[in-house]
């Protein structure tokens, strides 16, 4: 691993419309963006046995899931011509139509975007150890699977 600080990504609960406004209004001052690209995961009340999730409660091996955060970070930006990347994720309860992943990318062009942005999304996915418990609407619970 590289000199740069591995940062904590976890938030607890839902990631707020009030945290996401104010990220992206902090990248006004930085003129040399040309293009942002914003991918925010949602809970959706799916339906599983005929039981409507309520909620998912997220836990994560903090230390480890940071690194790998990290990891996919390091590994984006030398794919990418990113100017910067922001990843926030939650931890704990996060209820129906709450963000629960919020991952920005900005750069000098819009392609690189568009492209970054899938990438680190679906590396999230594959490779960090953040575990989903879903919640029904009963109170019953079980593990998630992703797909």
């Amino acid at each position: 691993m590289n000199d740069k600080k591995i940062k904590n990504v976890f938030i607890e609960g839902a990631i707020s419309s009030e945290f996401i406004g104010r990220s992206i209004a902090k990248h006004q001052t930085k003129t040399s963006i040309g293009a942002h690209n914003i991918f925010l995961g949602q809970v959706r009340a799916d339906e599983v046995d005929e039981k409507t999730i309520y909620a998912i409660e997220y836990t994560a091996y903090k230390d480890m899931a940071n690194a790998k955060f990290h990891d996919i970070r390091e590994a984006t930006f030398k794919k990418f011509d990113l100017t910067c990347m922001h990843i926030y994720h939650s931890l704990g309860t996060v209820k129906v139509g709450e963000i629960c992943l919020f991952v920005f990318v900005s750069s000098p062009r819009r392609k690189q975007v568009f492209k970054a942005l899938e990438y680190v999304v679906e590396e999230i996915k594959a490779k960090v150890p953040v575990y989903g418990k879903e919640i029904f609407e009963d109170a019953s619970h079980q593990w998630k699977v992703n797909s």
